[in-house]
């Protein structure tokens, strides 16, 4: 496996348990007007994340060669 695609596989188990670490903490109802906003928020930023860590996980690793090797390479 990859390293692009072990750090897809972290990046969207991390983001798993964050979602499930805001829904238990919503779910004590403890300061729910300041909550809602926030896990909207962290809800997004997970999404996201989860979302990016499933693209990098199931990007074939030729793609990412080719990808590597179109890449107009830097002036220095």
């Amino acid at each position: 496996m990859g390293r692009s695609r072990q750090l897809g596989m972290i990046m969207m188990i991390a983001s798993s348990v964050e979602m499930l670490v805001m829904v238990i903490a919503v779910m004590r109802r403890s300061y729910l007007a300041i909550a809602l906003p926030v896990v909207t928020a962290v809800g997004i930023v997970s999404a996201l994340a989860f979302w990016v860590g499933w693209t990098m996980a199931n990007t074939d690793e030729e793609l990412a060669a080719l990808e590597e090797q179109d890449a107009v390479p830097a002036v220095a």
